[in-house]
């Protein structure tokens, strides 16, 4: 039998007679793009889960299996004849198909149970649920990193409910992506990569969750900015919206991984929009990094500064919506609701500026100076960075 990536046929195929369902939708980001009304976040996600949600989910996995078996099998059974039509008026026998299940896809639950005192458990909860991605036959799963942060426990589950205890093996705080080793063999055969530089607007792709699998387009690509000293200088992103984004899988046409599902948002199709969609972490940023995240934990060179604040920008202006207990920022006395008005002297011109300017001081540890606008007067605070990872709290064994 072929990978699951070689069980793939074009997603017009797989998604048979719900594929006007996808073109009806098409129409409305056609319509959405040139500034029509369009649909509301709300009414998206109900489009999705209504039209294209579970059972979907299942036809796709098992039309990609039947189609992709069928000249297989006629390779193997060589010259043997067909067997008879019915006549008219007789009933076929039925078939027995197989239970098709995401296994197929390359896909595992992940649940996470963090340390007692992880400092991430207020913003992520202490217990963790999401999707990773095989992709080594040595048990190596991809995901998205928050999920795995500070992480006590790591276990891995398949559709049948099988369970595999797995230890974390790296994380990249630029990127996002988090590294699991599984303990014991997984019966998951891995996904291929696929060239996420290559994915186009407009173009069919599979969300694969631990629950299901659903088609989407891609709307757009083009820079994230997060609010917590995070920024990707170009993400994918998909509509519609779809639950159980976390580490899903992004997959191609021909069921390579184009990217590691990180969010859901309110504008996939560009700042202006209403389109409901996710994000995605594009699969080309992890192939440098993949290597030294296996070895060592974590990318090569060095990391960045990192003082500790979640920001959002509000006409230009960056304001401090909290400082993380103990960071940087916090040791420094920055405050919630100061405005960063410079960095090192230099104005900044919103969020993006703004972690340009930071990261561009020099390497984790470095001195910063921002200006901060407070209580009506400019105020010179000097801030000694760090490298986040030493901020966080993991276990060092497993």
């Amino acid at each position: 039998m072929p990978q699951a990536g070689a069980l793939f046929v074009p997603i017009e195929a797989l998604c048979a007679g719900r594929l006007f369902k996808m073109r009806r939708f098409e129409t409305t980001i056609r319509t959405m793009t040139k500034g029509g009304d369009g649909m509301t976040m709300n009414a998206f996600s109900t489009h999705r889960r209504l039209r294209i949600g579970r059972v979907v989910a299942q036809f796709t996995l098992a039309a990609a299996l039947a189609v992709a078996a069928g000249p297989l099998m006629a390779q193997d059974e060589g010259a043997k004849p067909a067997p008879p039509a019915a006549q008219e008026g007789e009933r076929a026998a039925p078939r027995n198909r197989p239970e098709v299940t995401v296994d197929a896809l390359s896909v595992v639950k992940v649940r996470a149970k963090a340390v007692a005192d992880a400092r991430t458990s207020r913003s992520l909860g202490a217990s963790r649920e999401g999707t990773g991605v095989v992709i080594d036959s040595e048990g190596l799963v991809l995901t998205i990193g928050y999920l795995i942060l500070e992480a006590e426990s790591v276990e891995l589950s398949t559709a049948d409910g099988r369970k595999f205890p797995a230890r974390v093996i790296g994380y990249d705080n630029t990127t996002g992506f988090g590294l699991l080793r599984a303990l014991s063999p997984l019966p998951i055969k891995p996904v291929q990569f696929g060239s996420s530089s290559k994915i186009g607007q407009r173009e069919l792709v599979l969300i694969v969750g631990f629950d299901g699998v659903a088609p989407a387009y891609v709307v757009s690509r083009r820079p994230f900015v997060g609010y917590w000293e995070y920024k990707l200088d170009e993400a994918i992103y998909t509509a519609p919206a779809t639950v159980n984004w976390s580490g899903a899988a992004l997959l191609s046409r021909e069921g390579r991984l184009l990217g590691i599902g990180s969010l859901v948002v309110g504008d996939a199709a560009g700042a202006q929009s209403r389109v409901a969609g996710n994000m995605f972490v594009p699969i080309d940023l992890l192939k440098p990094m993949l290597g030294a995240l296996i070895a060592d934990g974590k990318a090569p060179g060095p990391p960045r500064p990192w003082i500790g604040v979640n920001t959002q920008e509000l006409h230009g202006n960056v304001i401090v919506t909290r400082v993380s207990p103990e960071s940087p920022a916090d040791l420094a006395s920055v405050r919630k609701g100061d405005v960063i008005v410079s960095v090192e002297g230099r104005a900044i011109k919103g969020q993006s500026d703004f972690y340009g300017q930071l990261w561009a001081t020099g390497e984790a540890g470095v001195e910063i100076a921002l200006n901060v606008l407070r209580s009506g007067r400019v105020e010179k605070i000097t801030v000694k960075s760090a490298d986040r990872s030493s901020y966080l709290r993991v276990r060092t064994s497993y």
